[in-house]
């Protein structure tokens, strides 16, 4: 039986990522990927998009820490228009507006790699999320707490974020950043498991 894995490299400097992985019980050491995400590939879907962008942080990650390395992306399809992470709080109140009362699909892709042996692990999961109708007041009010500004279609269901859902269809932590079961099935792919 391969040993239990007890760190990982984090090509993320997002928190929700780092906590995710720390809730199974492994030290993260996160590192620098330089990939900016913000730049969406044109004329791909946004799955493909979200697998782009966890593979380009994977790919200039510094080859440094733990030789298991995850990295991923999140992005929010709302009728074909992929949402990424907002702008300002102008471009934050605007997204949970077309948000408000509608449902979208949440597009996270991950990547999981062995960089000891060049041997890698991919793929995206996708989740339904139905949004209550949202008044003004309570938009601004979000905004106001900075919560949105570091997240794909300006929220993040954990936390206050979580008020504004009606409902999920998935995956709750695809919606969070990082699809648990896929990664941790990855890891074990790789002879890595989280639990043994």
């Amino acid at each position: 039986m391969s040993e239990r894995l007890r760190e990982v490299a984090l090509a993320s400097t997002s928190p929700r990522r780092k906590q995710l992985l720390e809730s199974l019980g492994l030290d993260v050491c996160v590192v620098e990927s330089g990939y900016d995400e913000r730049v969406r590939d044109r004329g791909g879907s946004a799955a493909e998009t979200a697998l782009a962008h966890a593979l380009g942080k994977a790919r200039m990650a510094a080859s440094v820490g733990p030789p298991v390395l995850v990295a991923a992306d999140t992005i929010v399809l709302l009728d074909g228009s992929m949402l990424g992470k907002p702008r300002d709080e102008r471009d934050a109140k605007e997204m949970l507006r077309r948000l408000s009362g509608r449902e979208h699909h949440v597009f996270t892709g991950f990547v999981v790699a062995d960089r000891s042996t060049g041997l890698t692990r991919n793929g995206v999961e996708a989740t339904l999320v139905r949004f209550r109708t949202l008044e003004a007041a309570e938009i601004d009010a979000y905004v106001a707490t900075g919560d949105p500004m570091d997240k794909a279609g300006a929220y993040g269901i954990q936390g206050r974020g979580g008020l504004l859902v009606a409902s999920i269809d998935g995956d709750f932590y695809t919606v969070m950043g990082l699809p648990l079961a896929r990664v941790g099935a990855s890891l074990r792919e790789l002879g890595h498991p989280v639990l043994a």
